[in-house]
């Protein structure tokens, strides 16, 4: 969820259409703004989250950051990943994306305080590449705000769990003020039985003397959760570039087998946080 940190640049981009004129106390015209034509935002932050799916052990992680828009083509953060949109129409009310998507999912792959888990053979690092499509309309509830939905349809290509996951998203934009804008968004992830089985299902023979019952995943949803974020540009102006500090808080309800599985029900929790801040800069 960390690079999903800072989408409020392409937002309000898109939620600023040229045939209505914003109120005076919104968000100026794109026009001659750092966000007209191309632009690039690169950031980077500090979080604190669970270390794997299901732990109630908190780690530190960085919150790096990309963004932007290159000769037409939008560049958008994924929680370690990006997203590409192929489809240049932000222009109007209604808009859709189209694009490739590349994850690295490191779940139990590099850190595991839990001893009872950390018994367990270490897992691989995932990549995950698929399409990611949506749809966003402007000016819902006000001249200056927007709701995207986007589906993100995942396989994974390195041979690790060697399964796919499909999660559904919406997400509200609004801005504040001239300086601040905030997203609220709400997700929803399904995994196959291949995903499920790499890191949900316990064998207790793969960790001699484990207190842990054996387990069988299957797929289902493993997850929802909520999100909010929120944008402050330093110089007060979100649209002409420079620099710009964000916040995230996430809370994430584990569901299924991922919450069934003695890694959670045992070891961890179904109750998952995350919170960070950092600091980008447009141009």
């Amino acid at each position: 969820m960390a690079q999903a940190a800072f989408p409020v640049a392409v937002h309000a981009r898109s939620a600023q259409s040229a045939d209505v004129p914003p109120p005076e106390t919104e968000l100026p015209s794109l026009e001659g703004s750092a966000l007209d034509g191309d632009f690039l935002s690169v950031g980077i932050g500090i979080g604190i989250g669970p270390d794997y799916i299901g732990s109630d052990d908190y780690t530190l992680v960085p919150l790096p950051l990309v963004q932007g828009s290159i000769g037409g083509i939008d560049v958008n953060p994924r929680p370690a990943g990006f997203a590409l949109d192929f489809v240049d129409d932000n222009d109007k009310r209604v808009s859709f994306q189209f694009g490739p998507e590349l994850k690295l999912n490191f779940n139990r792959a590099i850190k595991v305080d839990d001893e009872l888990v950390e018994a367990f053979p270490e897992l691989d690092i995932a990549v995950e590449v698929g399409p990611t499509i949506g749809v966003n309309i402007d000016r819902v509830i006000t001249p200056v705000d927007s709701v995207n939905l986007n589906v993100d349809i995942l396989f994974d290509v390195a041979g690790a769990h060697s399964g796919m996951s499909v999660r559904p998203t919406l997400t509200y934009f609004t801005p504040l003020s001239r300086s601040t804008a905030v997203t609220l968004s709400g997700h929803a992830t399904w995994a196959d039985d291949d995903f499920a089985d790499y890191y949900f299902t316990v064998d207790p023979t793969l960790a001699p003397g484990t207190p842990l019952p054996a387990f069988t995943a299957d797929s289902g949803f493993i997850d929802t959760g909520v999100t909010l974020l929120g944008a402050l540009d330093l110089n007060g102006d979100l649209l002409d570039g420079g620099f710009a500090i964000f916040g995230i808080a996430n809370y994430t309800r584990v569901l299924g087998d991922a919450a069934d599985t003695p890694f959670t029900d045992i070891t961890g929790s179904a109750d998952q946080f995350f919170g960070g801040v950092g600091i980008g800069y447009t141009f």
